[in-house]
């Protein structure tokens, strides 16, 4: 009654789906890595070289600086605290040598001994003792801030350099990978998509290595300017104390 039918087989599958797989296996970074030729190298490397030196200044100015702030209330406040300058002098000497406050405090007071003691030979040591105290500790307090700027160069210039060697990365494989799609005559979506995509790697990796060292850059910029503050305020309590032998308070903060 009823005709019999012949099974008939599933239509094969189309291609689509294995250009596609392939494309996103061409988009992987192993790919990258193995079709890099001299200037991919050049631009990677130089790349991976800056966020390591970015990494390693990062992590030693954020070790310094909080030693450096975690310290100095305290060195400043056992300055001030001993009963004689001798016992503040020998205080500061007992400090780290990384130390900057103390390096400020020893410096006057070196200044002042030697200016004290000093015949006027020199034209520096003509100066009266006012001005030959706060001249070296202008110098002392421009020595220890440059300490504080180590580093702070390759931080900008990384922040700022990085995204353009990635983007010139990213041009030059995207400029490799159509003149492969022109020589292979092939210009579908699949064969764009795999090496456009590879190419475009570089750029997020230099997106990677600058953001880090820019936004460490104004973290520490901003606590460079705090610590600069506090230079600033103790050499100025230091040039009272050793100028005119006593220390010149704050005035007091009016009521509100």
């Amino acid at each position: 009654m009823f005709q019999e039918t012949t099974p008939t087989n599933p239509p094969p599958p189309t291609m689509g789906g294995d250009a596609n797989a392939q494309a996103i296996s061409q988009m992987g970074f192993d790919n990258l890595i193995h079709n890099f030729d001299a200037l991919g190298w050049i631009v990677f490397v130089t790349l991976v070289v800056m966020s390591l030196l970015s990494w390693y200044f990062i992590i030693a100015n954020f070790i310094r600086n909080s030693m450096i702030r975690s310290r100095a209330d305290k060195v400043i406040a056992a300055f001030w605290n001993n009963p004689s300058a001798q016992e503040s002098i020998r205080e500061m000497e007992a400090q780290p040598k990384s130390e900057p406050f103390s390096k400020i405090a020893l410096d006057c007071a070196s200044a002042a001994a030697h200016h004290q003691r000093s015949d006027g030979g020199r034209l520096a040591e003509s100066l009266n003792r006012s001005e030959f105290i706060d001249r070296a500790l202008r110098q002392a307090v421009a020595r220890e801030s440059l300490r504080l700027e180590g580093g702070m160069t390759l931080l900008a210039t990384v922040g700022s350099s990085a995204p353009f060697v990635g983007l010139l990365g990213t041009v030059w494989g995207i400029y490799n990978a159509l003149i492969g799609i022109g020589a292979s005559g092939e210009a579908s979506m699949q064969a764009v998509a795999g090496p456009v995509g590879e190419a475009l790697i570089m750029t997020a990796i230099g997106l990677f290595t600058a953001i880090p060292a820019l936004l460490a850059y104004n973290f520490f910029t901003r606590s460079n300017r705090l610590t600069y503050a506090q230079f600033d305020e103790f050499a100025h309590d230091l040039h009272d104390f050793f100028a005119t032998g006593a220390r010149v308070d704050a005035p007091a903060q009016p009521k509100k």
